[in-house]
């Protein structure tokens, strides 16, 4: 089997299990044995390059793409590998910030097609994913790769890197049937991804997660670098076009770094991926370096403005922590004359009431439910049932776009409408205001 084109190779990627879409659960022993397997068939290419890995669970991705940037700014060539994707699988594999082209991706893909051929070994769509973004950055001779967990942590396929720097950003009730049902339960997976002889970063003050974090370290090696102990966010302020910081790292004092993304939970993310690269050179990144970097930084899909009049704001928020920081958000980054209106979809097994409770208290004017599309989503009949439930007012659609257009028909040019609940809704939404064109294949 040759790829021809583009729509060939995805067409050979889609047609493996794709946790992504199809809801996970760890019924069967977990393994990282087929990935490992296949990678050795192609030479290990994961020793071939340094490594920062990025697990939690809400940030890792932004903290990813920002901890790639300032590494690129010094001068480095640098992998970036992040998930899930908005328009198109290239988005996810990236060096020094260019997503890899179509030719590159296919030839990739059609090199793990043969393998699979030769060996039997059935990879998963992420797994195949992982191999396909270690072999590019092999192939591109990176100098370090920043690459994002998945889910959980040790049993993630990116667990095959022997990282010199590993990050856990934060640990909250997400993937419970995969991970455990308690914050101890999902941070012993997260931190799974730590290092015996490499830095360990934790970017959360929970006790709880912290004294998981304090006896891996201890167990393993693993020098251990604690938030409001070997670095300390003094100052994370709403500023005009984002947020104002000040932070103290273990090589470098930050003074009032403007930040231009919104909410609180980004100027962790951006304090923590200062520190990571930091850790990762072993020294400052200097003034220079943050200052201009993080200036200018970008997270499509995250407390995004896509348009005005009326104003739409974007944010991937999927699970409890996620709405709760959006909430925070909009409390103050967001200001509007006008009426709120939410356009909100979800997908199956997320603690629905704990989502929706926060943003029926904030005063949206009146929610628009609808099915994300993915098929894990939730009817917007439940979504609409659950906001009546906590004392909002709900209109059922039988889409995103359908949800979008009658928001847009009922706001003026003061109102602001917040798109919300699933990246997958994100992604629509998004692509149909910006005129992006989807290059998934369903």
């Amino acid at each position: 089997m040759r790829f021809t084109s583009y729509v060939e190779a995805l067409t050979w990627l889609e047609s493996h299990v794709d946790f992504e879409r199809v809801a996970p659960n760890r019924q069967a022993v977990p393994t990282l044995d087929p990935i490992t397997d296949t990678l050795a068939l192609l030479a290990d290419p994961q020793l071939d390059f340094r490594t920062v890995h990025i697990t939690g669970t809400n940030g890792k991705g932004t903290t990813t793409t920002l901890a790639s940037a300032l590494l690129s700014a010094t001068g480095l060539r640098v992998g970036t590998f992040t998930s899930p994707d908005l328009h198109s699988i290239n988005e996810r594999i990236a060096v020094n910030g260019e997503p890899i082209d179509d030719e590159e991706l296919i030839t990739l893909l059609q090199r793990l097609a043969d393998v699979e051929s030769v060996s039997s070994i059935a990879l998963t769509r992420f797994e195949l994913l992982t191999a396909a973004a270690i072999l590019h950055f092999s192939d591109e001779g990176v100098d370090v790769a920043v690459i994002e967990v998945g889910m959980g942590g040790t049993w993630d396929s990116t667990n095959i890197i022997n990282s010199d720097v590993a990050v856990l950003t934060n640990v909250d009730l997400d993937h419970t049937a995969v991970l455990g049902t308690t914050i101890a339960e999902i941070a012993s997976d997260k931190v799974g991804i730590f290092r015996g002889e490499g830095i360990a970063i934790v970017a959360t003050t929970n006790a709880i997660v912290v004294d998981i974090a304090k006896r891996r370290a201890e167990e393993i090696g693993a020098t251990l670098w604690l938030l409001d102990r070997d670095f300390v966010l003094a100052r994370n302020e709403l500023a005009f076009g984002g947020r104002a910081i000040t932070l103290r790292t273990p090589f470098e004092q930050y003074e009032e770094i403007l930040v231009s993304l919104h909410g609180i939970h980004q100027g962790v993310n951006a304090a923590t991926a200062i520190v990571a690269a930091e850790a990762f050179l072993g020294r400052g990144l200097g003034d220079d370096v943050v200052t201009s970097t993080l200036a200018k930084a970008r997270m499509p899909g995250r407390m995004e403005l896509i348009s005005r009049k009326p104003m739409i704001v974007v944010d991937g928020a999927h699970n409890p922590a996620g709405v709760k920081a959006l909430v925070a958000t909009l409390d103050g980054a967001f200001h509007v004359e006008g009426a709120r209106r939410c356009v909100l979809g979800m997908l199956s097994g997320r603690d629905i009431d704990d989502m929706v409770e926060p943003l029926v208290a904030l005063g949206f004017t009146e929610f628009h439910c609808c099915a994300p599309h993915s098929p894990r989503a939730m009817p917007a009949s439940v979504v609409a049932d659950a906001v009546r439930r906590h004392g909002g007012v709900a209109y059922e659609h039988p889409s995103g776009l359908a949800a979008l257009a009658h928001a847009r028909e009922r706001s003026t040019d003061e109102d602001l409408i917040v798109v919300a609940g699933s990246l997958y809704l994100v992604a629509e939404v998004r692509g149909e205001v910006l005129r992006v064109r989807s290059r998934h294949l369903n």
